[in-house]
């Protein structure tokens, strides 16, 4: 098995000794197993994006999809 070395924040180490203690288990098996289920876990694919979820909530526009197609937009472009 290899070794790793960590650092922590103090309260994820407080919340990581509290949780070994109430599940009766060292805190390197702790450690092991939840970064085998974040490993494991479900990944991007399979998962809806940003604009699924908030496609609902997206403003609507009606127009040109480039306003540069219409000569009129582009008068005192620049200046």
């Amino acid at each position: 098995m290899t070794t790793l070395s960590l650092k922590l924040p103090e309260p994820m180490a407080d919340r990581l000794a509290a949780e070994a203690r109430a599940r009766r288990k060292p805190k390197s098996a702790l450690v092991r197993e939840f970064i085998e289920r974040g490993l494991t876990g479900p990944s991007m694919k399979g998962r809806a994006s940003f604009h699924a979820l908030a496609k609902d909530k997206a403003a609507r526009f009606r127009g040109p999809r480039d306003l540069a197609t219409n000569p009129k937009h582009m008068e005192d472009f620049g200046r």
